[in-house]
């Protein structure tokens, strides 16, 4: 999954972010995943979960991860890829920025609304892949309408 696959919406409000965000809760809670999900708009944080299992790390994470997507304008994953981030140890430093403060890797999204950065969608908790899937598989959902995520997300984090 890429940027390209995240959706461009046409407004995207505090009750658009509500009703992901449940959506997302309720699939979570069916499939029992461990995670905090969490959506700001700007930077205020306007839903923010964590479901059984997850931990005071994961908050810490969607933190990190957001702030990666709000720096750059492309999700964790995307920048992390570009930069090969796991390979470049002087990455941090070509940016002036913190392993404390930045988390390029999977799991946050950009929201868009006609192509401006309004937000983001940050999820920690699953394995390798499985935050990034899931993040895109709910704004998709989000984007259709539909009440829930539809797709599912197999054991190497891919949206089956």
């Amino acid at each position: 999954m890429t940027d390209e696959d995240v959706p461009d919406f046409d407004r995207f409000d505090h009750d658009d972010a509500w009703r992901v965000g449940s959506a997302l809760v309720q699939r979570c809670r069916e499939e029992a995943l461990p995670v905090v999900i969490s959506i700001t708009l700007g930077e205020q944080r306007v839903f923010h979960v964590a479901l059984r299992g997850a931990t005071a790390d994961n908050d810490s994470w969607v933190d990190r991860k957001a702030r990666v997507v709000r720096r750059w304008n492309r999700s964790s994953l995307a920048l992390a890829q570009h930069y090969d981030v796991d390979s470049n140890p002087g990455f941090y430093e070509a940016f002036g920025i913190s392993r404390v403060d930045y988390a390029p890797g999977e799991g946050a999204v950009p929201i868009r609304v006609r192509g401006a950065l309004v937000g983001v969608l940050a999820i920690s908790g699953l394995e390798s892949g499985g935050d990034h899937a899931l993040a895109v598989a709910g704004l998709q959902a989000g984007r259709t309408g539909s009440a829930a995520p539809v797709h599912a997300i197999d054991d190497e984090g891919a949206v089956a």
